[in-house]
């Protein structure tokens, strides 16, 4: 969800102080980067799932507060529309069968909150875009009872002094080309987060290393094809993300006014690259100040919050973004990997969280890091190609030139994921489980985009028009989903 915020609006003389916090905890960081002591003796990684709401019509529910006031579970979150909400997983080690222990206890607490959810007539649903979802849905109360979310909203109108265009053409020739006076859009991006800690001194190998196989993740994970009725991208939700949030209007796009949502434009040397470039080139879109004085707390030998650096770096939507937290008085730096999105059924999930962490960790070792063979733009060309076509694009990659990412995966990424994993101490019957998954979805050319697409295809020559084929395709996808089968094995009616 985010820090929430206490206000919806923020006075001249609030943002010329929250900029100077700003500016004041960046100087802090840099100096805790120098001379502090950071957690990473045992590094944990993270989980968000975020979810969707559907009634018995498999229409959006909006009902956000009542269903989280049935499931009564702190791990389970409102998010930015009354139809979403987040389970958020406690961090734990990689290592040995915590994997196998955490997908049981996902299924059961997923499956306990469906069975609340439904005593107010309302389904979960993890899907990287709700195929339902459609314009007429917004023309409500739509947006969560939450200031983050009106103060954005909000905000970044402010700042484009403009209705938001958004712009998508598919492959197959379909286009959505509507305005919106809302942030609404962006609620229909419902993803999944990778979080995973490292050492000040790792963490630029770890997040270059998450830049460059970002392509790859997404053509395997691929599950957004439908958006409004339309047919799009593989990965739909990656575009309609950036342009719902893109506080620009279009002079200052043509400009090159850096994007809100932003691949970046550079390996880097250090997480403070990352800090400093949000500072630099974004102005705040929310203006809460803190009391903590960080110079004051550093100084006596604590960890400082730095809330404002924190609020900041939060407003700007990197695919793969840095994190500084503490906990229990002690920092920690993370990498949060944001490029997937939810379901189809939990082992899918963990196989794209598996795949993600053994090869990341693989990458980020070796003697001759893949990011000093490959341009910064290339890699960004392979993750629009890949957010694009899925797992039918082709992408770059050293020693093999242009290739299949399903064949990329198969002969190169796949071994270097099970070699990775191996070396967090990750048992041999969890990477066979999770593994076996991302080849199942490589060798057959399947995953969760492909399904859709094709059963909405087959329920469209059988007769039926687009919105009840894309109800029908949602209703199986529940039913599919319940059986935890990765969809690679899911049969097209």
């Amino acid at each position: 969800m985010g820090t929430e915020v206490s206000a919806q609006s923020y006075t001249r003389e609030e943002r010329q102080r929250y900029r100077e916090k700003v500016r004041q905890n960046l100087d802090v960081f840099e100096e805790m980067l120098a001379g502090s002591q950071f957690e990473f003796d045992k590094p944990l990684t993270g989980l968000e799932i975020e979810l969707n709401l559907v009634d018995e019509a498999y229409q959006p529910k909006f009902g956000n507060a009542e269903v989280l006031e049935h499931i009564a579970d702190p791990d389970y979150q409102t998010e930015l529309a009354q139809y979403n909400i987040e389970l958020n997983v406690d961090p734990r080690p990689l290592p040995g069968d915590e994997a196998l222990a955490l997908e049981e206890e996902l299924r059961e607490s997923l499956t306990n909150a469906d069975n609340r959810a439904q005593q107010v007539g309302a389904r979960i649903v993890p899907i990287g875009i709700l195929p339902t979802i459609m314009p007429e849905h917004f023309a409500g109360d739509w947006i969560s009872d939450n200031n983050r979310y009106t103060a954005l909203n909000d905000s970044i109108f402010f700042a484009r002094g403009e209705d938001i265009y958004l712009d998508i053409e598919g492959p197959t020739g379909e286009r959505l080309a509507t305005y919106s006076d809302s942030i609404a859009p962006e609620s229909a991006c419902t993803s999944v987060q990778l979080h995973i800690q490292v050492a000040p001194t790792e963490f630029a190998n770890y997040w270059n290393a998450a830049q460059a196989i970002v392509g790859p993740q997404l053509g395997m994970a691929a599950n957004s094809p439908f958006f409004f009725g339309r047919r799009l991208h593989a990965e739909t939700r990656i575009e309609l993300f950036k342009q719902a949030t893109d506080t620009r209007p279009i002079e200052l796009r043509n400009q090159g006014v850096r994007p809100r949502v932003w691949f970046g434009e550079r390996w880097i040397t250090s997480i403070f690259d990352l800090f400093e470039e949000n500072v630099r080139y974004f102005p705040a879109l929310l203006a809460e100040t803190s009391d903590e004085d960080p110079v004051a707390v550093l100084g006596s030998g604590a960890a400082p919050e730095l809330a404002e650096l924190r609020l900041h770096n939060g407003t700007v939507y990197r695919w793969n973004r840095p994190i500084y937290d503490t906990v229990g008085g002690k920092p920690h730096l993370r990498v949060e990997n944001r490029v997937l999105p939810a379901g189809p059924t939990l082992r899918d999930v963990l196989a794209n969280a598996a795949f993600y962490y053994g090869l990341v960790r693989t990458l980020a070792n070796e003697d001759r890091p893949v990011w000093t063979q490959m341009s910064f733009a290339a890699a960004e060309q392979n993750f629009r190609e890949c957010a694009r076509r899925g797992i039918e694009a082709r992408v770059y990659w050293p020693g093999f030139g242009e290739v299949g990412v399903d064949e990329l995966v198969l002969r190169h990424l796949l071994p270097m994921a099970h070699e990775g994993l191996a070396d967090w101490g990750v048992s041999s019957t969890v990477i066979d489980r999770y593994l076996t998954v991302i080849e199942g979805r490589a060798t057959a050319g399947k995953n969760g985009a492909t399904w859709q697409s094709d059963t909405v295809a087959a329920l469209e020559e059988a007769g039926e028009d687009r919105a009840s084929a894309l109800r029908r395709m949602l209703e199986l996808y529940v039913e599919n989903m319940h059986t935890n089968v990765p969809v690679h094995l899911w049969r097209v009616p």
